[in-house]
């Protein structure tokens, strides 16, 4: 067959929703400044779908950082990839600084989180080695292992009594290859809002022999008492061997790091083709970053608002009788029972009716009969936009039990496509 008949055939588990969805479900354009309330199809929403924790995207003094280091520099310096002709002092002066905030010896700067998570995986393992995985791993860790040629076993999402059973034959089986271990976790599942059992985790290393690789994207900045994240919140954080993190949530950037003791960070530096490879960070990105840095350690009344904000609402879904999962961060999942016609409308009706803009998962990410309406607190909502979304949800379950969004009235949308 034709590789583009095929493709024109099978869009996949989730370009078979294109032509119904694009433009308002998917690729949605949200526009005006970066906040809480911005414009869906020329109407302020309310909007929880936006990785901003701390409110930093659009804060005066990053905006100012950002402005002067994009005139002093442009986005173009440094040209090439960083081995080759892409380093300066000040890239160099965000990895001593990422380090030392996370409390570790050394950091490598990379260009972005997914890529960067993938290639770490792909530069730290062998054929010879073995990775054992949480099955609710990110889909940049399965497409790192992808890459890989090291054998993994999974183990169900925080299931400690068989990851132990992965581990012993993990181990037997590096022992007899002459290779090694890695333990892949994440710190704060990101769908979910549930937090991987690191301390758990880490404990076993008392028993067997393996390295801990931790992808904390949604943990740094909002988890632990200074915002180190989930390991500072378990109090692990030394026991974690690569310490990984993405530039795109807390940080309000482009970019990401790793973080090790020297040897392996050296080693990373030179053998991670996805920064190797590439361009270097603009500068731009650089001292964005490290001024977003500086605020993130200095201003704990964000984050400090953060959690008001993430506590209110959470304490307020659950009281009004709502599932949301067994979330322990600012990840705020809505579990409702429904098909894709029920979540359509439902969507709907809270976008054009109440507006209010959340992001839906439906199947294949979740089981079928299931929806998942995500909320992304961030220090930017207020308390009214947390009564309001309640109040707004409230109405919308007792329409969904009802049977109101079973018709297909609400979810003809080839009006809505912009």
């Amino acid at each position: 067959m034709d590789i583009f008949e095929r493709i024109t055939k099978n869009r996949g588990p989730i370009g078979q929703y294109q032509k119904a969805g694009h433009g308002y479900f998917a690729f949605p354009k949200l526009e005006g400044e970066i906040s809480a309330h911005m414009k869906f199809r020329g109407k302020e929403v309310l909007t929880w779908s936006l990785n901003n924790y701390l409110g930093l995207a659009n804060h005066p003094e990053v905006r100012k950082t950002d402005a002067a280091a994009a005139a002093e520099y442009g986005m173009a310096y440094p040209m090439g990839a960083r081995m080759m002709s892409g380093q300066t002092r000040k890239h160099e002066e965000l990895e001593r600084e990422l380090a030392s905030f996370v409390q570790k010896e050394d950091a490598f700067l990379l260009n972005y989180g997914y890529q960067g998570m993938a290639s770490i995986i792909d530069a730290v393992t062998t054929r010879n080695d073995v990775i054992v995985y949480d099955s609710e791993s990110h889909a940049c860790i399965l497409d790192g292992m992808r890459m890989s040629l090291a054998k993994r076993y999974v183990f169900p999402h925080n299931n400690m009594e068989n990851l132990e059973k992965q581990l012993e034959r993990a181990v037997k089986r590096a022992d007899q290859q002459g290779g090694g271990v890695l333990v892949i976790s994440e710190g704060v599942f990101g769908m979910a809002g549930d937090l991987g059992n690191l301390k758990d985790i880490c404990a076993l290393k008392d028993k067997f022999n393996f390295r801990l690789l931790v992808d904390d994207a949604h943990g740094f900045g909002t988890m632990g008492a200074t915002g180190m994240g989930t390991g500072e919140h378990y109090g692990v954080q030394d026991k974690i061997d690569l310490y990984f993190s993405t530039f795109a949530k807390s940080m309000a950037g482009i970019g990401g790091f790793v973080a090790s003791n020297p040897d392996v960070v050296d080693y990373l530096r030179y053998n991670m083709r996805s920064q190797t490879y590439a361009k270097s960070l603009p500068m731009p990105m650089v001292i964005g970053a490290l001024k977003r840095l500086e605020m993130l350690k200095s201003m704990p009344g964000i984050r400090e608002n953060l959690w008001n904000v993430v506590t209110a609402l959470q304490t307020g879904l659950k009281d009004a009788g709502f599932n949301i999962g067994a979330t322990q961060s600012p990840v705020t999942p809505v579990y409702m029972n429904g098909g894709i016609i029920e979540a359509t409308n439902l969507i709907l009706d809270l976008r054009e009716n109440y507006s209010i803009f959340c992001s839906m998962v439906i199947y294949p990410v979740v089981p079928k009969g299931d929806i998942l309406l995500r909320l992304i607190p961030t220090s930017m909502h207020t308390l009214d936009d947390v009564h309001e979304t309640i109040q707004a949800f409230t109405e919308c379950r007792a329409k969904l039990e009802a049977g109101e969004y079973k018709s297909d009235t609400f979810s003809d949308i080839s009006a809505l496509r912009v």
